[in-house]
């Protein structure tokens, strides 16, 4: 166990199904009343934003509501819903979405607090102060931004992500509802939750691992294995959809405060290259993180093994590990995703760069594994 270890709960979590229709109370609740609300065009079309702003309009204002938001926030799209939640006079932001807008409002929030551009803040701890209060109402069961004191955002001219960490990064309230997930559709339904269990995975075999992250992240990779199937299959089972729910907002929390590997700065690497889907990336890549880093962590991915619902005993580490990177393979083939990154249009000759690119992402210094550029480019080979 770590000699010393800070663990933050920087959310107040709420669950309830048909908590959206409640969100104007919430937002009253914390004293203010005029709202911006930030969203994406998926979740415009899939008539999610309805009930929020309904539920919103009851207490308060809705001074506007910016929706241009990309697949994969930019600097730009930042800028931009800054300036419009700045003109709106707007003294709350409200988040609805994937981890895009989530990340989008965390960004906005940085800049119309601080002002200044988001490379400014790159990095731990850069940011020391309270920021404009912010509310997150996740409509995927994936990324856990709703509760992460992490920023990811496109800087499309370098062609890369910026990590911006710090615990006022953190939206103040997480207001989960799984009726707004009901109708996420089956690919990104399995593409946001195998996102979700990279994450608690890699939180578990972090150097940055303490007790209070192993708790959230076993139980979150449990839950995952458990109802993930269901939730994909089954899209309108509430029960399926609601323990996703909780899981990806747990692991969020555990990674919040453990961080990540291997995984994350491969997919980080490739996402800031390729627009392919971040959950999707973790997926492809997750059985090889894996196993890289099994040599040096053997118990812990045994006790993951046993999470995924593989049975241990009277068996050596070696095949209850092998077990469990198949279970994990299998879950993602189950639920209908890529298994290859060939399967995605990431093209072979670019593995090299990818490799470079990720041996300098921020997320693999937390890895429990050393990597060269020439591991993880036979990482990457292997995953192509």
């Amino acid at each position: 166990m770590q000699e010393f270890f800070e663990f933050t709960l920087g959310s107040r979590v709420l669950y309830k199904a048909g908590l959206a229709r409640e969100l104007g109370q919430v937002v009253e609740e914390r004293g203010r009343q005029r709202a911006f609300v930030v969203a994406d065009r998926g979740v415009v079309s899939a008539g999610l934003l309805a009930p929020v702003l309904s539920g919103l309009e009851r207490n308060v204002a809705v001074v506007g509501v910016f929706d241009d938001v990309p697949a994969n926030s930019s600097l730009g799209t930042v800028l931009a819903g800054a300036a419009a939640a700045r003109e709106a006079q707007a003294d709350i932001l409200v988040a609805v979405g994937g981890g895009s807008p989530i990340d989008t409002a965390k960004g906005m929030r940085i800049v119309l607090t601080l002002g200044g551009s988001i490379p400014e803040y790159e990095g731990y701890n850069v940011i020391s102060e309270p920021l404009v209060p912010m509310i997150a109402v996740p409509t995927t069961a994936g990324t856990g931004s709703e509760v992460t004191s992490i920023a990811v955002i496109k800087d499309e001219e370098a062609g890369r992500k910026i990590s911006i960490v710090s615990r006022y990064v953190a939206p103040d309230i997480a207001a989960l509802d799984p009726e707004l997930t009901l109708t996420l559709p089956p690919r990104l339904t399995a593409a946001t939750g195998m996102d979700a269990l990279s994450h608690a995975i890699e939180t578990y075999v972090s150097t940055e691992n303490n007790p209070f992250s192993d708790s959230l992240a076993l139980t979150a990779i449990d839950m995952i294995a458990t109802h993930l199937r269901d939730a994909v299959q089954e899209g309108s089972n509430l029960e399926a959809r609601g323990q996703m729910l909780m899981a990806a907002c747990m692991a969020g929390i555990a990674c919040s405060n453990s961080l990540f590997g291997v995984i994350h700065a491969i997919s980080h690497a490739i996402g800031g290259r390729y627009p392919v889907h971040h959950g999707t990336l973790n997926s492809i890549v997750m059985p090889y993180g894996m196993q890289f880093n099994s040599v040096v962590a053997p118990e812990r991915y045994v006790r993951i093994a046993r999470m995924m619902g593989v049975n241990a005993g009277g068996r050596s580490d070696e095949e209850v590990i092998a077990d469990g990177i198949n279970a994990v393979r299998t879950l993602a083939a189950d639920c209908g995703l890529p298994l290859r990154l060939r399967d995605v249009e990431v093209p072979e000759e670019a593995l090299p760069e990818l490799a470079a690119l990720a041996l300098v992402e921020a997320a693999i210094f937390n890895n429990p594994r050393s990597a060269t550029e020439g591991e993880l480019l036979e990482l990457l080979r292997a995953a192509w």
